[in-house]
């Protein structure tokens, strides 16, 4: 892991998101399997209208794509499901938090995937709890 008072490049935070990812439980990373897992700095413009974000910081993180409850065996092809992370929200809620960024990345990786399946929060904060 990155020292935590370093903010880490969008290479650093994309592998720490995939090393928290392989923590997580085996039966919570076999349902996302083919879901791409992206970090950027920030979310596209389309992004924020269809969000309507008052600020490209609103946002932290964000799940695009068809979540499983929507999903059939007879779905058209269609683009692969993506888990976004972005870098500079997320590095400017560490700033005003006391948090280490890695609980953070991993609190918004969670309930980014968690939309993929369709699960509530107390779901969520449950799978959370068993990861670290």
């Amino acid at each position: 892991m990155l020292p935590e008072t370093k903010a880490p490049t969008l290479a650093e935070m994309e592998a720490m998101a995939h090393e928290i990812f392989e923590r997580l439980p085996g039966t919570f990373r076999k349902l996302c399997e083919g879901v791409i897992l992206r970090v950027d700095d920030f979310p596209t413009d389309e992004v924020l209208d269809e969000m309507q974000a008052q600020s490209e910081f609103d946002l932290l993180g964000l799940f695009q794509g068809v979540g499983l409850p929507q999903q059939s065996h007879g779905d058209i092809a269609r683009l692969p499901n993506m888990v976004w992370l972005y870098r500079r929200p997320i590095l400017d809620y560490w700033a005003e938090h006391d948090e280490t960024l890695g609980h953070i990345v991993r609190h918004v990786l969670i309930h980014e995937i968690g939309h993929h399946f369709g699960l509530s929060d107390a779901d969520m904060e449950a799978i959370e709890a068993s990861a670290g």
